[in-house]
């Protein structure tokens, strides 16, 4: 995604083998989930002529092609108005300056608004607080710099002004930022420590959800883990991802063997009252300031008895 002049972004997007066949406005709902409100905006993005496929312009209907490159422009002026509210929510703000803020994001609140959940987020409590904040991403998700899922608890990183917004994104797409979460998996895992290097792609059913996949498709995934404790039921362990994939320490611990407690899509959500994941800290360079920021937080009371 790229900034462009009078409020517009401008998205590439490239299709996977996975994506071979599939109709364009469904690829680019999908692929872009987290911005385009419908499938309905998208379609009339294409009718508009603001998506180009292989360089032409397609209809809605048009089956995209593995490999394929497609862009998409995006004017703020498309969204509504009205769609991000200011919410008194409280918030755990841990870390605030006139370019960033970390909030302690609980389990169950949502980041920022998407189709049919448009209030109670992150989003609509940070307007709220802060009223203006970064507008690269459009005005659906100011300041939004990365997310997590509405599930996991923890440090979420938002910045206030565009320069930081920039130099933050920089700095996850360089993977220079470094993220530690804690879990509570499933059994006894084995080793120390370990590494789990697993491509993720779409899952075929369920648009929601993601699937490992063989190596060459999909997307590239790395997740290093440590023990902190370990039972027969139930171990506690330290993970950093070395990239950023949706759902990947889901279905990374899933693929070892040891789904996330309480994960009611990879695993059992019986066993535990939440999912058992939790960002506990972050390691990156300021972005004004260029010096080195470690921001943590406690882990969550339910957390403790198995630590």
């Amino acid at each position: 995604m790229t900034p462009a002049d009078n409020g517009m972004t401008r998205h590439t997007l490239k299709a996977g083998e996975e994506d071979n066949g599939v109709r364009l406005d469904v690829f680019i709902t999908r692929a872009l989930g987290d911005i385009v409100p419908s499938r309905m905006f998208v379609k009339r993005l294409i009718d508009a002529g603001r998506v180009l496929a292989g360089g032409k312009a397609v209809k809605a209907q048009h089956k995209v092609q593995a490999g394929e490159e497609i862009a998409i422009e995006i004017d703020t002026a498309d969204y509504p108005d009205e769609r991000i509210k200011p919410e008194a929510i409280p918030l755990d703000i841990v870390y605030d300056d006139e370019d960033i803020v970390a909030v302690n994001k609980p389990a169950g609140m949502t980041v920022h608004p998407a189709s049919g959940n448009y209030g109670g987020t992150l989003v609509n409590a940070l307007v709220h607080y802060f009223g203006g904040l970064s507008d690269v991403n459009g005005p659906r998700r100011p300041g939004i710099v990365h997310r997590l899922d509405r599930e996991t608890s923890g440090i979420i990183l938002v910045a206030r002004t565009n320069m930081a917004h920039a130099r933050l994104a920089r700095q996850f797409e360089k993977h220079t930022i470094e993220k530690k979460y804690v879990a509570l998996v499933e059994g006894e895992v084995q080793f120390d420590e370990g590494l789990v290097d697993a491509a993720i792609g779409r899952h075929a059913k369920y648009h929601d959800m993601r699937k490992i996949v063989p190596s060459g498709e999909g997307k590239a995934a790395v997740t290093y883990y440590t023990v902190i404790r370990r039972s027969r039921a139930v171990s506690a362990i330290a993970l950093f991802p070395e990239t950023g994939r949706t759902h990947q320490l889901r279905l990374h611990m899933r693929h070892i063997g040891h789904p996330i407690m309480g994960d009611e899509n990879y695993g059992t959500r019986s066993n535990f009252p939440r999912l058992a994941l939790h960002a506990q800290a972050v390691f990156f360079t300021h972005p004004r300031t260029g010096k080195p920021l470690e921001i943590s937080v406690p882990l969550p009371p339910e957390f403790l008895p198995y630590i």
